[in-house]
């Protein structure tokens, strides 16, 4: 089974993860994505493959050279932003302009809104009918460390020990809560998790949610002057006094952001729920600190106990845990040259399970599948890129 073959049959599986749900994994449909992977590793020669409790899968390829023991991690679910059921995946031979993803509905890919189209130009482009998310972030991953591993068992020749693991709630910021590092058994690993051809990542975003909740006091609006405490209204007030510039919308490169990420409530009670996103520690610290201050201000403004945070830290920035051992990167590198990229360092505006999996001891840099526009009916990816990075996950194999 090639690459694209494989993709194509893991995209039909439903993988969202469930941002409000305890569990682990958060959706039990990640599970039957889980035990396919199983199946197919085991077929493959991957004796020990297996799937723990939780849903994380498991696997080992023993080396036939000396070498340092290498995991490559990928995950499975998809992002709760986008409907990942019933994916209709088509491959087009893109010759540029436009790409109409669905006639009927009108849905179509514009060179203006998705510029990434036009380095693409020539190649085999995996798309949706734009009813639904693609999955390629990051059922992408999975095929091609599968689709590695299946030609290097083929080939022969020396390879250094290999570890693999495809996790569940990547995407909802959980990916690494019950990962095993210890049963891992490698020495440092790559997520294949990434995006455009020849990206390579070692810096991400510190992250974190906040929950604010508003108390409100109702009061019949006809006798309300000096009594009523609409608590929609101080969460207007709340949101009003965050920079505008530092909305995901106005920021790039390494300009964090805090992003309102849902909202509900009425007069009594209301709830904002925010992400907050910045590459620097100490500036992530102030954006934080700021949302205790207004929420100070304001309780001084309607009363005590009106505003409440809770600030919860998702994961920090891998940098500081990678600069140490950057001949982890350095053969990232020359796997990319080696497999014909330009390889590029790019800040993640975003984090992985190797942020998380880096703080724990398994140092772990974000390697490109070659996937554009996830989390959105405009997703995509080429054929001919992710048959590149099979190529590159298998020089890093190489002692």
């Amino acid at each position: 089974m090639n690459v694209t073959e494989r993709f194509l049959k893991y995209v039909a599986f439903d993988t969202q993860s469930d941002e409000n749900s305890e569990s682990c994994p958060s959706s039990e449909k990640q599970k039957l994505l889980g035990a396919a992977l199983v199946e197919g590793m085991k077929a493959i020669g991957i004796a020990d493959a297996r799937m723990d409790e939780y849903g994380y899968v498991y696997g080992s390829v023993p080396g036939t050279a000396e070498g340092p023991v290498i995991g490559l991690i990928a995950h499975m679910d998809t992002s709760p932003d986008c409907s990942g059921k019933d994916v209709k995946p088509r491959i087009v031979a893109y010759k540029g302009g436009d790409l109409v993803l669905n006639e009927a509905e009108k849905i179509v890919m514009k060179v203006k809104d998705f510029p990434s189209l036009k380095w693409n130009e020539g190649k085999h482009l995996i798309v949706t009918d734009g009813t639904t998310l693609l999955g390629a972030d990051d059922k992408a991953g999975i095929a091609e460390i599968l689709s590695a591993v299946e030609e290097l068992l083929a080939e022969g020749g020396p390879r250094v020990p290999l570890r693999l693991a495809f996790t569940p709630d990547e995407e909802v910021g959980r990916g690494a809560d019950r990962f095993d590092v210890k049963g891992f058994g490698a020495d440092f690993a790559y997520t294949a998790d990434g995006g455009t051809l020849g990206e390579l990542e070692y810096e991400n975003f510190n992250a974190a949610a906040a929950v604010v909740r508003f108390k409100g006091v109702s009061i019949h609006p006809g006798s309300a002057k000096g009594r009523m405490v609409n608590a929609m209204q101080v969460a207007v007030d709340f949101h009003s006094m965050l920079p505008a510039n530092e909305r995901p919308e106005h920021t790039e490169g390494y300009e964090g952001f805090s992003m309102l990420h849902g909202m509900e409530g009425d007069v009594e009670s209301a709830t904002l729920r925010y992400i907050i996103r910045d590459h620097d520690r100490f500036k992530f610290e102030q954006k934080k600190a700021r949302f205790q201050s207004i929420a100070a201000y304001l309780n001084q403004r309607y009363g005590d106990g009106t505003v409440t945070v809770a600030l919860k830290d998702s994961y920090y920035n891998m940098k500081e845990k990678i600069l140490p051992v950057m001949h982890v990167v350095e053969r990232a590198k020359a796997a990319m040259a080696a497999a014909g990229m330009n390889p590029v360092t790019v800040p993640i505006r975003g984090g992985t399970d190797g942020a998380r999996l880096s703080f724990e001891g398994l140092p772990c840099p974000n390697l490109c599948t070659g996937g554009e526009n996830y989390h959105g009916r405009y997703e995509y990816i080429p054929v001919e890129d992710m048959e590149r990075c099979v190529e590159m996950l298998k020089h890093i194999a190489r002692p």
